[in-house]
């Protein structure tokens, strides 16, 4: 694909500049917009799909919107690109998810456009209604959310909301049928059935505002006359609108990607009083074929050639398996031997790798959408009557079920093995997906089993471990992207809970570590021991909870100095788990804890990232060399 001057996107640095133009020329900006998203992503990756199935709902929306005085709130900002490039960072929009560049998703840190933070799905409503309530009609507010993110608990909560607090508030419903991956549930299934005559909702808005001019449409006859509308279209189209059964006016299904009708349906409700919901349908990757035909790659495809589509791959040949892969294959394997494993993912099957089960056992794995919070309890009732399951949600996901997990899970110690995914620092989606809290948050917790493995074998005896009966509660954490050993398949076989291993001997230093960050802390080790004489004792803890406690009385009784390194917050984890059990048990060492500050961490590659929070191996050492000193 040739890159093409953009004639019309190159005149725009912001959207009162949009607001000039003549509704004619807005297909043709669509267009430019699309091919730049495209053009930009084929080098510097970063989400597609998305954005591209909302390039004429963007370009419509700030085109009959007042921003940034009126406020639109998206709802997950894999879908803001264009908007991105429409308020004001064309221009920057090359360094997207590049350390020190524009930021991976829309917050109001970065732009005055951006009215909301949105890294994580289903908040959009609940805060556009905050927004609302706030402005008290001085400007308009406006959600946009996927179907995907309506199955969020969260987005039902604030449609309840919606439908009993006084606003203005209009949702836009991005309805494509995916989320990363196909959209699943009683949600989806209800949208395709769901449709409005075009022709009733012309005479109805119409008669609406003929009656507001006359004085005739109060606000206790305005519910009335809903309540009147709804029940006689639900008998006529023998189906009932769960929207306008909360008092929600709906309106759709429409082609979201017919921009002029978009600009045209959007002028008449802005006006409207009174809170209401646009359907429309799109196509995620609309414009670009590869993107259409084969949607989940394409939601983050990487580098690719923008004229073939062909994806360009670096060679995995000799590389080490991706973590997420390796659970994938062990989870089929322990499923295969145990008939009572079931596996279970918030809308993630193909970024946790639990495809590769579903595909020979579809009856025993469940994709239950976007829903964290009831991925776990459903996964507690499934263990409470005898199943086992395997809950697999990405670190900063799970921060949605804390309550789940305490309350409905640990309480009552049931079998339920949570693999946290992507924990850690996960490099260009940023402070929004690093994986940092899981071992300060769930540490505190009783009843929990938490253990964070080195390499891919370890991966495998902690799975294998954990479907053990007696375990109770197990977590088991591990990062985004590849592992150590190109030869990961190994024999399974138990690790006794709350075990480390020590990996090095030495007798100046004592580093202590946990989950793959060690294999980096053992390697400083044999380069200190070799440039610097300083030989130091390297243990891999495996087990944030319970810990070893024989390993910490060989160490508290043998060294004076210790260094802790983890990949998660200071604060709460492992280092400070060992400073508690120091100071418990009479031990006065030194302790130096390494693991990231007391602050959100910026977007970049995971090695730019562990150099700024001092995790690197250069940082390592001289926090090795320092102790020594």
């Amino acid at each position: 694909m040739e890159k093409k001057k953009l004639k019309i996107l190159s005149t725009i640095d912001n959207p009162t500049q949009l607001r000039l133009m003549k509704p004619e020329l807005l297909p043709a900006l669509c267009n430019e917009l699309r091919q730049d998203i495209i053009q930009e992503l084929s080098v510097n990756p970063g989400h597609l799909a998305s954005s591209l199935g909302v390039v004429e709902l963007t370009v419509a929306l700030h085109y009959v919107f007042n921003t940034p005085e009126d406020r639109i709130v998206w709802d997950v900002g894999h879908q803001a690109y264009g908007h991105k490039i429409l308020t004001g960072r064309r221009d920057q929009f090359s360094t997207n998810r590049k350390l020190h560049g524009i930021r991976p998703f829309p917050t109001p840190e970065e732009s005055e456009y951006d009215s909301f933070i949105c890294g994580h799905a289903s908040n959009s409503i609940s805060a556009a209604l905050g927004m609302a309530v706030a402005a008290k009609g001085k400007h308009k507010v406006v959600a946009v959310i996927g179907d995907g993110a309506m199955s969020g608990g969260l987005a039902f909560e604030g449609l309840n909301n919606v439908s009993s607090t006084p606003n203005d508030l209009l949702i836009v419903l991005n309805d494509n049928d995916m989320s990363i991956d196909r959209s699943v549930g009683g949600m989806k299934e209800y949208l395709i059935g769901l449709s409005t005559n075009e022709t009733y909702n012309a005479v109805r808005f119409k008669a609406s505002r003929w009656l507001a001019s006359q004085g005739l449409l109060t606000e206790d006859r305005k519910k009335g006359i809903i309540r009147l509308t709804n029940a006689l279209k639900s008998a006529i189209a023998n189906q009932q609108n769960i929207f306008e059964g909360m008092n929600i006016r709906y309106f759709g299904p429409v082609d979201g990607h017919d921009v002029k009708e978009l600009v045209r349906i959007l002028k008449q409700l802005k006006d409207m009083k009174g809170p209401k919901l646009l359907h429309l349908h799109t196509k995620k990757g609309h414009g670009y074929a590869p993107a259409e035909n084969y949607k989940p790659v394409w939601h983050a495809p990487g580098k690719f050639d923008p004229d073939t589509g062909e994806i360009i791959k670096s060679d995995k040949s000799n590389q080490p398996p991706k973590f997420q892969d390796v659970f994938g294959e062990t989870l089929l394997e322990l499923a295969k031997a145990n008939p009572n494993i079931v596996g279970v993912t918030p809308a993630m099957p193909t970024g946790c790798s639990m495809n590769i089960a579903m595909k020979e056992l579809p009856d025993r794995m469940f994709d239950v959408g976007i829903a964290e919070g009831h991925a776990v309890t459903f996964s507690a009732g499934m263990a409470k009557d005898g199943l086992l399951p395997f809950c697999n949600i990405y670190s900063a996901f799970a921060q949605r079920a804390y309550d789940n997990i305490i309350h409905d899970v640990a309480i009552l110690r049931l079998p339920v093995v949570l693999c946290l995914d992507r924990a850690g620092l996960v490099g260009e989606d940023g402070p929004t997906h690093h994986g940092a809290f899981d071992m300060a948050a769930l540490r505190p917790i009783p009843n929990l089993t938490i253990a964070s493995p080195m390499d891919e074998h370890e991966l495998r005896r902690l799975m294998y471990t954990a479907q053990l009966e007696g375990k109770g509660p197990f977590v088991i954490r591990y990062p985004r992207g590849n592992g150590v050993q190109v030869d990961w398949r190994c024999p399974f076989e138990e690790i006794k809970v709350g075990t480390g291993r020590k990996l090095r001997d030495g007798t100046d230093v004592a580093i202590l570590s946990i989950g793959p960050i060690g294999n980096d802390t053992l390697k400083v080790a044999v380069d200190c021991a070799m440039d610097q004489h300083i030989q130091c004792a390297v243990y891999d803890m495996r087990f944030l909870k319970p810990l070893d406690e024989a390993i910490l009385h060989e160490v508290g009784s043998k060294f004076k100095r210790i260094i802790t390194v983890e990949d998660g917050v200071r604060t709460g984890g492992l280092g400070s788990a060992v400073l508690e059990w120091m100071a418990d048990h009479g031990y006065q060492p030194q302790i130096v804890r390494l693991g990231l500050p007391d602050q959100f961490v910026e977007h970049g590659t995971v090695s730019e990232l562990r150099h700024i929070v001092g995790l690197d191996n250069e940082s390592i050492k001289k926090a090795i060399i320092g102790e020594k000193k």
